[in-house]
């Protein structure tokens, strides 16, 4: 029993290395935000690292990676994001602090569950 604990544990690492081996580590990220009042659409590109600003959110991508052109097209950021409000006086608030995944449209198959 204790022997296929082990020998399940070192696939589990092995598989695991390998997934992590086939993201690309980016330096820059580009995100589309929507801004509700005016129903535009900006393109913004971050730095990873470094806050942008939109609106009255201060945005930082914190990492940022992609799979390489031969494997399915998908990307991952680690965003954080705080609202100032338009009071400067007030401390700014902690909105959105996660990791995202993202697929690129059209790569799923119109078959696959849950999508």
């Amino acid at each position: 029993m204790l022997r296929c604990l082990v020998v399940g544990l070192a696939l589990l690492v092995f598989d695991a290395n390998q997934a992590m081996a086939s993201w690309i580590d980016g330096s820059k990220a580009q995100l589309q935000a929507l801004d509700k009042i005016t129903a535009r659409i900006s393109t913004l590109t971050a730095t990873i690292g470094m806050p942008i600003r939109f609106g009255t959110l201060e945005i930082t991508v914190q990492r940022c990676a992609f799979r390489p052109p031969e494997e399915p097209p998908e990307n991952v950021a680690f965003l954080e994001v705080y609202d100032q409000g338009h009071d400067a006086s007030l401390p700014r608030r902690r909105v959105f602090f996660r990791m995202g995944f993202f697929i690129q449209p059209g790569s799923v198959g119109a078959g696959t569950p849950g999508v």
